[in-house]
């Protein structure tokens, strides 16, 4: 486990996959260290979150409309995130669409968790979706971030039944109880090297073959 791996959040709302990175990471789980939050909004509660762990937050003003990042705006983040010494950058409820200078500057080094077993139900308000189609299992889903809308390569998924007495509102709840145990699971494989790209499929070495991958004993 490589406790040295820089993760840079980014994060718009509320902050409760943030928190559990953080938890994670208090509790040596994580496989890293969280060094620094980005959101684009002043008044979002993941601020707070990162105020009580002693991380330091930068506000980025998005330059865009909504759900979009301006160039320079996606420049100022990649400022920051270098400053830190950032080498995984985890969205944890950033809604705003990764653009091409982020892309470019982390490939195959941006996460995010997304409340739907994906390919099905991507973009807003997933949980309802599912909910709404009828659905008997959801779930969510860590993947890697490319130019789409949640259409990256997938790392993780857990699945969530749908119970008969559900509401979109319970259903989420749960969805986001497993995300809590999902990302930073994903995380410390990352972390760990253990996560290898073949095409659209990500591989998870196994210990006895991540060493044999690197030539140990």
């Amino acid at each position: 486990m490589n406790a040295d791996v820089r993760v840079g959040v980014l994060a718009s709302g509320r902050g409760s996959n943030f928190a559990a990175l953080l938890a994670a990471a208090s509790q040596g789980t994580l496989g890293a260290r969280i060094v620094c939050l980005i959101t684009d909004n002043p008044n979002a509660a993941a601020i707070a979150v990162a105020d009580a762990a002693g991380v330091p937050v930068v506000v980025v003003e998005p330059g865009a409309g909504r759900g979009k990042l301006a160039a320079f705006a996606e420049q100022r983040m990649v400022e920051v995130l270098r400053g830190y010494g950032v080498q995984l950058v985890c969205l944890a409820g950033f809604m705003r669409i990764v653009g091409p200078v982020l892309l470019a500057a982390f490939p195959a080094a941006i996460l995010n968790v997304h409340p739907s077993l994906l390919p099905s139900f991507p973009g807003l308000d997933a949980q309802r979706q599912a909910f709404e189609h009828g659905v008997q299992v959801t779930g969510c889903t860590v993947h890697f971030v490319d130019a789409g809308i949640d259409s990256g390569p997938i790392v993780m998924q857990r699945p969530v039944q749908v119970h008969d007495e559900d509401t979109a509102e319970s259903l989420a709840a749960r969805i986001l109880a497993e995300e809590h145990r999902a990302f930073p699971a994903a995380v410390r494989l990352w972390a760990e090297g253990r996560l290898h790209l073949h095409g659209r499929r990500v591989a998870h070495l196994d210990a006895a073959t991540f060493s044999r991958h690197h030539g140990e004993a």
